[in-house]
């Protein structure tokens, strides 16, 4: 049965100063939790913490309620697979993914049954009696995950298993990762620094700054309905305009936008891959293309409307050049307003 996981104002002090603060997050049984950010702001320091790795200075970890703070890493019903590896170069690749299974008693035949099951799920088959040092980087990430599975965990733990791979493995890697999780169902909290990998992956994405978590929820959400400026330039290149919401309508450089925001001082963020070109009869605001940028499969352009810079983004078979009277439409639908400085 899948496990729940709660982190109750979670806090890690490194020489007085907190790494992670007041952090509070709840992992609902089965599902994948994404913990994402930069280096640095303290979501690999939350994963130890969960694994038994670090103590933290304060707050809780609890599985189906209960806390685990009182337990060493080797009794927690979890499994972690690290950036590296870390495999035994003495062992066979059958050794080593049976080795949790070793240290818990169980049989010379029957960890050979299920380690050679395992590796049969991480589509390795015919590699149980080579060494690591036969194996590819992805390979051995795969003979990792194996290892993690073998013994049926809880909990599985993912500490940036795929950053050390090249961009096609990384790919077949983590896509192997997804479906190995949804035929487990078990419950995997998942670390990473890149947002498409969150995106992909997790059922939820917290997303860490500065130790502190700035949003929780679906990955849509972040694109679609971003906490705070901070949240909406972390995830890719979104306008921002500085306005004043009155009556449920912003007004600034792009004229009124009907909102759903509390009057005052906002900011309208809008993604660039929202932001349409229209005809001169229908809503929007003329503007001047100041430059473009071909991507190969789509043109990236900005677009001066009267001073106010407007990115957008259109197809790579648009014909759109430097200098070309436009009109540009921001659908209210796909603008959310953030506070100012937020």
């Amino acid at each position: 049965m899948a496990t729940r996981i709660d982190l109750e104002g979670l806090t890690v002090d490194y020489g007085g100063a907190p790494v992670v603060a007041d952090l509070d997050l709840a992992v609902e049984p089965g599902t994948l939790v994404a913990l994402l950010g930069p280096s640095g702001c303290g979501k690999s320091t939350t994963l130890r913490a969960v694994a038994g790795l670090l103590q933290p200075s304060r707050g809780d970890v609890r599985f189906d309620g209960r806390s685990v703070l009182g337990l060493p890493p080797e009794r927690r019903p979890l499994a972690m697979v690290f950036q590296s590896p870390l495999l035994f170069p003495s062992m066979s690749i059958a050794d080593n993914v049976g080795f949790g299974l070793r240290m818990q008693g169980v049989g010379r035949a029957e960890r050979r049954r299920r380690s050679l099951e395992a590796l049969e799920r991480v589509q390795l088959p015919g590699v149980a009696d080579r060494r690591p040092g036969q194996l590819s980087g992805g390979q051995e990430q795969r003979v990792s995950l194996a290892r993690a599975l073998v013994a049926q965990p809880q909990v599985l733990l993912l500490d940036e298993p795929f950053s050390a791979l090249d961009a096609a493995l990384r790919v077949e890697v983590r896509d192997l990762v997804a479906q190995l999780q949804r035929e487990a169902g078990v419950t995997t909290l998942f670390v990473t620094h890149d947002q498409e990998e969150a995106t992909v992956l997790a059922d939820t994405v917290g997303l860490m700054l500065d130790g502190r978590l700035q949003q929780v929820g679906p990955p849509r959400a972040f694109y679609e309905r971003p906490a705070s400026l901070r949240v909406a330039r972390f995830f890719g290149t979104a306008n921002a305009f500085p306005g004043t919401v009155v009556g449920g309508t912003w007004r600034g450089p792009l004229g009124e936008v009907p909102v759903r925001a509390a009057d005052g001082p906002g900011v309208l963020v809008v993604r660039q891959e929202a932001v349409r070109l229209v005809g001169a009869d229908e809503d929007g605001v003329d503007g001047v293309v100041a430059a473009t940028t071909f991507t190969g499969t789509a043109v990236q352009a900005r677009v001066d409307c009267a001073g106010t810079q407007v990115a957008l983004v259109v197809g790579a078979t648009t014909p759109l050049a430097a200098g070309a009277r436009v009109r540009v439409h921001v659908p209210p639908a796909h603008c959310t307003v953030v506070p100012p400085g937020s």
